[in-house]
């Protein structure tokens, strides 16, 4: 996790904060993950710091490869466009499409799975990660 000094929050001031579509680059998961196949990006935005940290983000998997992630914060994943593939650790399947709500608590082992082809955003019980950043 993070050096809460260290990021530019959005909640600085009172008032609205827009963030455009395509003004922040996502990371590729690929490298970080060590799964060279591996079509999927994402980007954390820090929110707050607060006693409760929120942290925002998209999410972006197109068909690749099956990757593992445990959740040990409260996370929801709203699918904006195509369709978003999980397993969890008894290996029920969920399929999330284009307006659907993962919602996923802690401690949560899941698998992304390869045949994922879609975009969410996220809001995250938690400071924003260094590497997506």
């Amino acid at each position: 996790m993070s050096n809460t000094a260290s990021y530019e929050y959005v909640s600085q001031k009172p008032g609205v904060v827009l963030i455009k579509a395509g003004t922040t680059p996502l990371k590729e998961l690929n490298g970080l993950l060590g799964l060279p196949t591996l079509d999927s990006q994402i980007k954390d935005i820090p929110i707050t710091a607060d006693s409760n940290p929120l942290s925002a983000g998209r999410f972006v998997m197109r068909p690749s490869v099956d990757f593992e992630f445990e959740y040990t914060f409260l996370e929801v994943k709203v699918v904006v466009f195509g369709k978003i593939v999980i397993r969890d650790e008894q290996n029920v399947k969920y399929v999330a499409e284009a307006g659907d709500i993962l919602v996923f608590t802690p401690t949560t082992k899941v698998i992304f799975d390869g045949e994922s082809d879609g975009e969410a955003v996220y809001f995250a019980h938690r400071l924003p990660a260094d590497v997506f950043l």
